[in-house]
């Protein structure tokens, strides 16, 4: 379908307008961000590989009864996806503590969190994407309740078929981003993408805490090898889903 003009450019996507008000083209970047925005570079062919790796995945979950933004995937960058109103909303996943909960909390890395942990964060680059507490959902008014319900539960939903793939691939999914929004019947539809820069993801066949990482962390902590990892994830994705 042919774009008409750019709607709006990210940290990792452009999206372009097209003849159809209700379907946009999201064409990914090789650019990198971490540290909200703070570090800057550029992960050779990621964009190739995100858009590859989220059509797999958006597929599984679309198979299994969730309902994402994705249509199609015209060319290797390109994803045709609907027209959404994000929520202005980062709905995170921990299977594993990593990360920010390790650092706020004191939680060792590694550790095994029954059940998953469901947060929510409000996005916005200025004031750094703040964790929120359910009063200040409530305050923000950004979703209503019976949406961070909804959402809560979707966000399991997602994490069960996402931890089952993941783990028949070799990986452990330790935790995940994820994005939704509105369509023009108010449906509430997984939107963004799935992929190593929005999950941590953890070669199971690597003990070593450093060479296991398979994500964007890799870059975040100047680890080298971030193109390799990524080319690892879509390979097994690839291969895994071939099976189905």
């Amino acid at each position: 379908m042919k774009t008409t003009q750019k709607l709006y450019e990210g940290k990792a996507k452009i999206l372009y307008a097209t003849e159809d008000p209700q379907v946009l083209i999201a064409h990914f970047k090789d650019d990198a961000t971490a540290f909200n925005a703070q570090k800057r570079g550029t992960i050779v062919d990621k964009g190739r590989i995100n858009c590859a790796i989220s059509t797999h995945l958006f597929q599984l979950l679309e198979a299994n009864g969730l309902a994402t933004h994705w249509i199609d995937t015209p060319s290797d960058r390109e994803m045709q996806v609907k027209a959404v109103k994000i929520l202005p909303l980062e709905v995170v996943v921990r299977n594993i503590a990593a990360g920010s909960l390790c650092r706020e909390t004191g939680i060792a890395l590694g550790t095994p969190l029954q059940p998953p942990l469901v947060e929510f964060y409000y996005k916005n680059d200025d004031l750094g994407d703040p964790l929120l507490t359910p009063d200040r959902l409530r305050l923000l008014n950004v979703a209503t309740p019976e949406q961070i319900h909804q959402l809560t539960q979707l966000a399991q939903q997602v994490n069960h078929i996402l931890q089952d793939f993941f783990e028949q691939c070799d990986i452990t999914l330790v935790d995940f981003k994820l994005e939704f929004g509105l369509d023009q019947q108010q449906t509430l539809l997984l939107a963004d993408e799935i992929s190593p820069d929005t999950c941590r993801l953890w070669n199971q066949a690597e003990a070593d805490t450093s060479r296991r990482i398979l994500d964007k962390d890799r870059f975040r902590k100047d680890l080298g090898e971030v193109e390799t990892a990524y080319q690892t994830v879509l390979a097994r994705v690839v291969a895994q889903s071939s099976k189905f």
